[in-house]
């Protein structure tokens, strides 16, 4: 078998011009756009994501796969340095899964187009600390509950302003029995309890989540 001398491709690709390049960058914002959406993330979620990455665009001035760690130590650590911690930690988050868009669908096309190879500029170094990690919430027990409402119920002949302690009382007890979300509590008026309906009286909750049109919902009192 004969030896023979293997270019390498790469010499012989024409770099891109600034025009193209100017295309590729809204064309892959566009697919991220797309794939997040793919991914079940609501709209909103998704603005914000863009949103994030057009802030950091509009500091950085050039297309963010130009980014260095340098780069994102100068911008997390000095421009955002003062910003509230949810800001700082959302912005990190949406430039991380861009980069990862673009390693997963357009590490190649870049380097050919560029001669970089793609690197998140965030890493164990600069990673924001303080994520706010799921964490295991333990319900109280019927016990506990019973003990608070007796002791609340009883504030109710001495307290000093009864009307908006006995409100109090009386939606964070519908909130424990029935289920409501506080929105719902909030909106309730006394034209909504329907005491001749079933065996214990009804009340409709008008503004519940997800009832755009399709009536009120009922629940039972007990």
């Amino acid at each position: 078998m004969a030896l023979a001398v293997v270019g390498d491709l790469r010499e012989h690709w024409a770099p891109a011009s600034a025009e193209e390049l100017e295309r590729f960058e809204t064309d892959v914002l566009s697919g991220f756009v797309l794939a997040r959406a793919s991914a079940g993330l609501a709209d909103g979620t998704i603005r914000g994501d863009v949103g994030h990455l057009e802030q950091i665009r509009t500091w950085f001035g050039r297309p963010l796969w130009d980014m260095e760690p340098a780069d994102a130590d100068a911008y997390f650590g000095k421009v955002l340095r003062n910003s509230p911690s949810g800001t700082r930690l959302a912005r990190s988050q949406a430039l991380t899964t861009y980069f990862l868009f673009l390693e997963l669908r357009h590490k190649v096309e870049l380097h050919r187009m560029t001669g970089r190879v793609i690197e998140c500029p965030i890493g164990e170094m600069n990673r924001l600390r303080g994520a706010k990690d799921a964490q295991l919430r333990v319900p109280p027990t019927e016990p506990e509950v019973g003990t608070l409402f007796t002791g609340w119920g009883g504030e109710l002949a001495t307290c000093r302003k009864f009307a908006p302690t006995a409100r109090n009382y009386t939606a964070s007890k519908l909130m424990s029995q029935v289920g409501l979300r506080v929105s719902e509590a909030c909106k309730l008026d006394l034209a909504d309890i329907k005491w001749d309906l079933g065996r214990f009286g009804k009340f409709h909750v008008r503004h519940g989540k997800g009832a755009r049109g399709s009536g009120p919902r009922g629940g039972a009192r007990s």
